[in-house]
């Protein structure tokens, strides 16, 4: 299924002194709402290099080691259900304060586990705010943003994941000396305060205002970004695209049956899968233990893993500075060959002897397939499932993708250290590999283009093209 991309003509960008305004207010919601990616990219990173030491504070096996990694995703799955339908009743600023709390208290608790089961319930329950956080947070940003920007703004989230790995990564080299693996992990509360203040000074978006009748609300923050004539127009669009979902009253989850809904659902759904079958997080998580199997010693493969955080910063930028001109399809699917090309490699590469230049080569193979899935599959599949789905049902279907993204997320964690055990890294690589050539087939197939389009204009397209297709 491919949507049209015919444009529309929206309320466009202020000019002069407001257009400064409203440049400072979208720059400072990003900044706030964003620490939640921030978070999301920490606590999942922090594991890469505190994993070694409580390997060893704990004597864990393969198994135990899948166990501690994926119990925060296995949280992060129910926490983006239950944020996508609490985002649609208690609003998305209302929903990341929630997110917020929780993150503070599970990273104490993560902190202070004195036992593997107390860890896993802990971990468990800061995966509740990383799973909220991260259907929330660019579901506020897409809400919020002017069309013009939009894809701008919500990949900002994106480079707060990955900036918030390479935070991680940089507090664990420097905490590796002294093997404090707690204070990696009890850092992470830090960022936490800082976004659970900031968002009393946020409002909610226009999208979810209307959504509850609050339409003055809903003009006050359009004020703040959109010319004066240009209101009414935007005020009307949410309000038409919302009475187009309520011709009958029935529950969320009934409105998912709708045929093309449900047609956007199976494909948001196919897109969370396809971002995490292809290895990405498993280096997140694994990098260390990845370069330790080529020789490296373990304090020189964590401080390593800085180069494959510090390349996610640098090309989901260039990423962000691409979505908005060269469109969702051609990133993904340019991005899915690059990652194909580069696991390929990194399997053989693995089939070398030991040796100081073949773990460089693994190094510089990790690092080239971040570079290609970050500024391309992994910016545009959070930028098209903030997108795609209908405002009755945003909250939710967002949620229910992210859902199944983070159980995916959770199956790969749990296995790949049995897997890496059982049958090597060249052919768990190569696996990931034939897994990115099948994603590029799916994608060629049903991913939608949402560039350039209003949210509410994109969904009578998208509307049009599922029902055709």
């Amino acid at each position: 299924m491919t949507a049209s991309t015919r444009q529309v003509a929206p309320a466009g960008p202020l000019e002069g002194a407001p257009a400064r305004r409203a440049k400072r207010f979208l720059v400072g919601i990003a900044a706030i709402a964003a620490l939640g990616g921030a978070l999301f990219g920490y606590d999942t990173g922090v594991v890469s290099g505190a994993l070694p030491f409580m390997e060893r504070h704990f004597g864990l096996g393969s198994l135990g080691e899948g166990v501690i990694t994926s119990a925060l995703l296995i949280g992060a799955a129910f926490g983006s259900l239950a944020g996508g339908r609490m985002s649609d009743s208690l609003g998305r600023r209302n929903s990341l304060l929630w997110a917020g709390a929780v993150f503070i208290g599970g990273a104490i608790a993560v902190a202070l586990a004195p036992t593997v089961p107390f860890m896993a319930a802990a971990r468990f329950v800061l995966g509740l705010a990383v799973g909220s956080a991260s259907v929330i947070t660019p579901l506020y940003l897409s809400e919020i943003a002017p069309p013009h920007i939009r894809g701008r703004l919500v990949s900002f989230n994106s480079l707060m994941i990955v900036s918030g790995q390479l935070l991680a990564y940089l507090v664990n080299a420097v905490l590796a000396h002294w093997a404090a693996w707690r204070w990696m992990l009890g850092l992470a509360a830090v960022p936490a305060v800082a976004l659970f203040i900031g968002l009393f000074f946020l409002p909610d978006t226009p999208r979810w205002y209307i959504s509850k009748g609050r339409p003055d609300d809903a003009a006050g923050v359009l004020r703040r970004t959109l010319p004066a004539d240009g209101i009414a127009a935007e005020l009307a669009r949410i309000d038409h695209a919302r009475s187009l979902e309520a011709d009958a009253r029935r529950g969320a989850w009934q409105e998912l049956r709708t045929p093309w809904v449900r047609r956007l659902l199976l494909v948001g759904v196919g897109l969370a899968v396809v971002q995490q079958i292809t290895g990405v997080n498993a280096v997140i998580y694994f990098a260390p233990k990845i370069l330790a199997t080529t020789g490296l010693g373990t304090n020189t493969a964590i401080t390593a893993t800085i180069a494959v955080g510090a390349i996610s910063v640098v090309a989901t930028a260039i990423g962000m500075s691409l979505i908005d001109r060269v469109g969702r399809r051609p990133m993904l699917i340019t991005g899915l060959a690059g990652m194909a090309l580069a696991l390929g490699l990194l399997g053989a590469a693995f089939r070398l002897p030991h040796s100081p230049a073949v773990s460089f080569l693994v190094l510089g193979l990790m690092v080239l397939y971040m570079a290609f899935m970050q500024a391309t599959l992994n910016t545009g599949v959070w930028l098209l499932l903030a997108e795609m789905f209908p405002l009755r049902v945003r909250g939710l279907a967002m949620g229910t993708a992210v859902f199944v993204m983070w159980l995916v997320n959770f199956s790969v964690a749990l296995a790949f250290p049995v897997l890496l055990e059982a049958v090597g890294a060249g052919t768990t690589f190569w696996l990931f590999g034939a897994m990115c050539v099948l994603s590029l087939l799916f994608c060629r197939r049903y991913a939608p283009e949402t560039k350039g389009l209003a949210l509410e204009d994109l969904e009578e397209e998208l509307r049009r093209a599922a029902t055709a297709g």
